[in-house]
């Protein structure tokens, strides 16, 4: 809202009052469009199917498309009906754009919290194969999971600030120097686009603690499994839905924390009346650069210690099959076949280390060349 009444008072808009009370309008209609889709949540499961329930997450997955579907359409006529003015009158379309970008980042990031937590995928199943050789290769398979879960929002992100940022810059509006000054609103209309679903996703939010609790009072209450297996199940989706709430909302957090250091450095520079010399990260590729810089220390970590686990995992299963092949190793009758073991590691040490290597070569002449 300040932004939007700033920039219109710079751009000489007659009536700016579209531009402030234009987040207000959005959630507003955020709360219809997403009663909408948690009323059209209905299970579909027929009399006859063998299978004992549906699957939850594909149930709600439903219900979120068809609040993006609403929340798109109510986004295009909010912006056709409060930010457009005479001055560009192209400029409202731009500002629709910006929050399509938003909430196609939105899903972004609920599919790969989905993609990261659900058991159906294959991050999941990977990581309950790392249990089946032990604690310790568990751990690191976790460990490196979580790592490599940072890059794809980072990325994700990266391409909504640049993109936001420049539909608004080029939406036409300039201020009384004929400077563009639509950037920095187009990057706060693609984080107000963003949280236009926001009550449909917190109340995905909801199912995980209500699922978690069911599956208690069954267990405690002595059910049969077969009421067991359907509880475990809701919770399973629970604990990816929860997963999504806290995504969604450090992904809208990195968005706005953008729009908070830009609208820092602004004051900062009119109030000194020098402009910033130095290296500004109110600067979206200045911005985007010290993410990605972030994220590439976590994917290179990530990779490392996939790479670890995963030697270590043929290692316990050589050792494994060893012990099965060669009982008398135990009772010291038999010498294991060390160099089987060093051959595993020392083929490993070459071949696992290629994806985190090109990553640390690549990735700043990717970057510098886009």
């Amino acid at each position: 809202m300040i932004l939007g009444g700033t920039m219109a008072q710079r751009c000489k808009i007659e009536d700016p009052s579209g531009f402030i009370l234009f987040p207000l309008v959005v959630h507003s209609f955020d709360l219809v469009v997403s009663s909408v889709g948690i009323l059209s949540i209905r299970g579909t499961r027929d009399s006859g199917s063998k299978s004992p329930i549906e699957d939850p997450m594909a149930i709600l997955q439903k219900g979120y498309s068809i609040t993006i579907v609403l929340a798109v359409l109510t986004f295009g006529l909010s912006t056709r009906w409060l930010l457009y003015t005479e001055r560009a009158p192209s400029a409202w379309f731009n500002f629709a754009l910006c929050g399509l970008v938003g909430i196609i980042t939105a899903y972004a990031f609920v599919w790969i919290t989905q993609y990261y937590t659900d058991y159906k995928h294959e991050p999941v199943r990977t990581l309950a194969l790392a249990s089946s050789t032990g604690h310790v290769t568990n751990i690191i398979a976790g460990v490196s999971l979580g790592l490599e879960s940072t890059a794809l929002p980072v990325l994700v992100i990266s391409v909504a600030i640049i993109s936001a940022f420049w539909l608004g810059h080029t939406s036409g509006l300039v201020d009384e120097n004929a400077n563009p000054t639509g950037g920095l609103f187009g990057t706060a209309v693609a984080t107000t686009g963003m949280l236009s679903t926001a009550a449909y996703v917190l109340t995905m939010d909801m199912f995980g603690p209500i699922a978690d609790n069911a599956g208690g009072i069954v267990e405690m209450s002595q059910q049969p499994e077969s009421v067991r297996e359907i509880t475990d199940l809701l919770d399973a989706v629970g604990n990816t839905t929860k997963a999504t709430t806290k995504g969604f909302a450090i992904g809208s957090a990195a968005l706005a924390s953008f729009l908070l250091f830009s609208a820092y450095m602004d004051e900062v520079a009119a109030f000194a009346q020098e402009p910033f010399k130095q290296v500004d990260i109110a600067i979206p590729e200045v911005f985007v650069g010290g993410l990605l810089g972030s994220m590439l220390i976590f994917l290179f970590s990530a990779w490392a210690c996939a790479a670890v686990g995963r030697t270590a995992q043929e290692v316990v299963n050589e050792v494994r099959r060893q012990f099965i092949e060669r009982p008398g190793i135990m009772d010291y009758k038999e010498k294991p076949d060390y160099s089987r073991c060093v051959a595993i590691v020392a083929t490993a040490s070459l071949r696992e280390m290629i994806k985190p290597g090109a990553l640390a070569i690549l990735s700043p002449i990717i970057v510098g060349d886009i």
